[in-house]
């Protein structure tokens, strides 16, 4: 099979309301789209950067240019296998030990093109002849808020809405009152904190006291290479620490289970490499006993519908952050939007591929710079 082209289609799509995390603020979602086409197929794929370096030190730019000026030569020449080309591009990027979100953009647009032109799912792909799920569970994720009133009209609605279990983002010095006041306007919902590396050392006492609110989980209180600063927490704590930014690769993830520096992980495959990388963490923490949930990077459709995939292998235990496209789009980009029903779940697309049209029109409206790259 040759890849004919490789388009580039850089977008951005204002958020229905901003989106604070302890890095900063998001009002408009810029992302790259990637799309390959060969025999009259194509797959879809959107790379997990924005605009600034808020979550990892790549950006839209940095992939566009990683893709455009190193991969897109060698994706265009080689022969790729008929079956399996999601695994055979993960094996070919082994090479580059850097750039994980563009590698994956590119992985993840092979799995739709494959699937498509099976005429399966692509959620059957990467279950590797498991057992699928028709709907997996969704959490909602909320920002930080300066005043609690807005943030506790959040919640209420979310849970109107039917979401399993909250997550709250949470900072220095917008934590431990926060969640004191969650508690007692809301009693025992499902509730977890995520801190994007917003802690130190010098907040372990601090974050001991997190006991006491009874969460589902910490998520990655300090920066991603402080495995033992997370091992040392979660020896004091009862929580449990899910790491998340600290994840990053199937070695660095088994080294951080081996140390006691998590007993959840957050699969993010755009942060590992691809597809292929974050299923086998998925089956890592399955022979470990570790559950997983599928992380969400503020993904419009496409992004948001391969991890409606992924998510339906067996470990993936814990609700994800999956939510419905309105939670954050005044309109996707795919048709249907992903709806949540009403027992707080989305349900997993039975057409090929990732099983919803991508609206040209969208695009289109959306559009910041367009590219094809041919041989």
């Amino acid at each position: 099979m040759r890849i004919e082209a490789i388009d580039l289609i850089h977008i951005s799509i204002p958020l229905v309301s901003p989106f604070r995390i302890s890095r900063g603020v998001i009002t408009d979602r810029h992302m790259l789209l990637v799309r390959v086409h060969s025999e009259g197929a194509f797959g879809w794929a959107e790379a997990g950067a924005d605009l600034l370096p808020l979550y990892t030190y790549e950006t839209v730019g940095t992939v566009r240019h990683v893709i455009a000026d190193l991969f897109a030569e060698d994706v265009l020449r080689r022969e790729w296998p008929e079956q399996g080309c999601g695994h055979a591009v993960a094996e070919q990027h082994r090479k580059w030990p850097w750039h994980p979100m563009a590698k994956a953009a590119v992985e993840e647009a092979f799995w739709d093109l494959e699937a498509r032109r099976r005429g399966l799912p692509v959620a059957e792909l990467y279950a590797g002849g498991r057992p699928t799920r028709d709907r997996v569970e969704v959490g909602i994720s909320l920002g930080i808020q300066e005043d609690f009133e807005v943030l506790a009209g959040q919640i209420d609605r979310a849970l109107a809405a039917g979401y399993r279990r909250v997550k709250l983002k949470i900072a220095r010095g917008q934590d431990l009152d926060v969640l004191r006041n969650v508690r007692s306007r809301f009693g025992d919902i499902p509730l977890m904190v995520d801190a994007n590396c917003g802690y130190t050392s010098d907040d372990v006492d601090l974050l001991v006291q997190l006991d006491e609110f009874d969460l589902m989980m910490i998520e990655q209180p300090f920066e991603y290479d402080e495995l033992g600063t997370h091992a040392a927490l979660q020896e004091r704590i009862d929580t449990p620490i899910c790491l998340d930014e600290s994840a990053k690769s199937v070695e660095v993830t088994e080294r951080a289970l081996d140390m006691g520096a998590a007993r959840i992980i957050n699969i993010k495959c755009s942060r590992l490499g691809g597809r292929a990388a974050g299923i086998a963490v998925h089956d890592l923490c399955e022979a470990r006993g570790v559950p997983v949930w599928c992380g969400g990077m503020l993904e419009a459709g496409i992004g948001r519908l391969h991890n409606i995939a992924v998510a339906t292998l067996p470990n993936f235990t814990l609700s994800n952050d999956l939510s419905a496209s309105s939670r954050y789009w005044k309109r996707d980009i795919i048709e249907p939007e992903v709806e949540l029903d009403e027992d707080g779940c989305v349900a997993v697309p039975t057409g090929a591929g990732i099983g919803h049209a991508v609206r040209e029109d969208l695009l289109d409206r959306y559009l910041i710079t367009r590219e094809t790259l041919r041989p």
